[in-house]
């Protein structure tokens, strides 16, 4: 027990005991029981009121001088209030200090309720999403920033690389980059303006495009005239390996020339592939005899090819999805390994697989096979002639097609590229005769299904 509570224990024995002595002087000995214990009750009563009192006006008043339990809850009370300053000041700091950093960030900052509600933005953001303050307060983002795309992804519950959208705001169009954070019961919305870099990527493309395109014309011009000097009889020995070189030389070139206008059409579109049947076991059982004669010392080819199983797409982009995953796997597989190529169909879509014996690609490399011009050892690209495009122009055309692309590989084992095909890209048998495989109405580009012929 306390200090404070053994002195107001004793206290109150001390004021019983004099009572008891009064009233056995006196007689009454009720009456001065009632007496003395009301008194204490009023003087605790008045204690109980100095502190009410002193804590509804503790901001301009001192607190109360008491002694005693009253004594110990008043300094009690008081750290407490002291402590709660102290983490009201801390916090006002802190939001403070966050409100500058967020004032100065290039990027706008939205904070979003777990309804989607516009909670606070910084300065960024009302200058990117054209917010306001005070009106905006409360609404929710998707009827402030109107986009399909945007809209999906809220859809879609955020998170992920986000979402470009297209703005247009006082005569000016803004590419704006929104990736949505969740942070516990609330969310952040960060926004980017991004039009100086799709700007400068349009750019590239159209000048890869453009190059491309001039430079084809002379390329086969070069080619032509070398072909015709190997031709030639007069021509001296010491000439012949000079001329074989620039003649592959060229053809190398003509062939990067290729890739890249392919690339470039590839990027151009952003509609999906159409919808026209395809006999894949067909197509890839042709690519693997071509693949096998034009390299008859390489490695062994060896075909798992499902019957029956088509597909629904454009049969140049599917016929170059296969090509250059073969290509690129009997040029990195040494002449005593195997490729095995792999089509088969479930319900989950269709799969075109390309598994070899080769060297193998490190797992750093992995994430950045795909993107144009990447080699994981460049000498050994240029002495086989590639272009660093294949990967690229794989990935941009299952993209078409609703596909993905999966690659694994263990250094000095071998890799194996997996281009996954959705169920709605199958094309279904249409045993009735009076009728055709085509897209619907109501689904588009998105699905097909057995209809009556025109």
């Amino acid at each position: 027990m306390s200090p404070a509570w053994s002195f107001a224990l004793a206290r109150l024995a001390l004021a019983l005991a004099v009572a008891i002595a009064l009233g056995l002087i006196f007689g009454q000995l009720a009456l001065w029981l009632a007496l003395v214990l009301g008194g204490t009750l009023a003087w605790q009563y008045a204690n109980l009121y100095r502190l009410q009192r002193w804590l509804r006006f503790r901001s301009h008043e001192d607190p109360p001088d008491l002694s005693g339990v009253w004594g110990d809850v008043i300094a009690l009370v008081g750290r407490i209030y002291r402590r709660k300053q102290f983490h009201k000041r801390r916090v006002r700091q802190l939001l403070r200090e966050f409100r500058r950093l967020s004032a100065a960030l290039p990027d706008g900052v939205v904070l979003l309720s777990a309804r989607r509600e516009i909670l606070w933005f910084n300065r960024a953001a009302a200058s990117l999403l054209g917010l306001r303050r005070k009106l905006d307060f409360g609404m929710p983002i998707a009827n402030l920033v109107r986009d399909p795309a945007f809209a999906g992804y809220l859809e879609g519950a955020g998170g992920g690389p986000g979402v470009v959208v297209r703005l247009h705001d006082q005569g000016v169009d803004r590419s704006l980059a929104l990736i949505l954070v969740t942070a516990g019961a609330q969310q952040l919305l960060l926004a980017r303006d991004v039009t100086r870099e799709l700007d400068v990527l349009e750019m590239r493309k159209d000048f890869v495009a453009n190059a491309s395109h001039e430079l084809r014309s002379p390329l086969t011009v070069i080619a032509g005239y070398l072909e015709a000097l190997e031709d030639e009889p007069g021509l001296g020995a010491d000439w012949q390996g000079p001329l074989a070189d620039m003649r592959r030389q060229a053809e190398r070139m003509r062939r990067i020339v290729d890739d890249l206008l392919e690339l470039s059409r590839l990027e151009s579109r952003g509609e999906e592939a159409p919808l026209e049947p395809v006999d894949m076991p067909a197509l890839l059982a042709q690519l693997a005899r071509e693949t096998q004669a034009a390299a008859p010392a390489g490695p062994r080819l060896a075909s798992e090819i499902e019957a029956g199983c088509k597909l629904l797409g454009s049969a140049h982009e599917l016929q170059s999805i296969a090509a250059n995953l073969l290509s690129n796997a009997v040029k990195y597989t040494p002449e005593t390994g195997t490729v095995t190529l792999r089509w088969s169909c479930d319900a989950a879509g269709a799969h075109l697989s390309v598994a070899d014996t080769g060297i193998g690609i490190a797992a750093e490399h992995l994430p950045r096979l795909t993107e144009r011009f990447y080699r994981v050892d460049r000498g050994r690209s240029r002495d086989s002639g590639g272009s660093g495009l294949g990967l690229s122009i794989v990935k941009h055309a299952l993209q078409r097609h609703g596909g993905r692309l999966e690659i694994t590989s263990v250094e000095g084992q071998g890799a194996t590229f997996t281009a996954h095909f959705p169920a709605r890209r199958l094309q279904q048998i249409c045993n009735n005769p009076g009728l055709q495989y085509a897209p619907t109405p109501e689904t588009g580009t998105g699905g097909a299904a057995c209809t009556e012929r025109d």
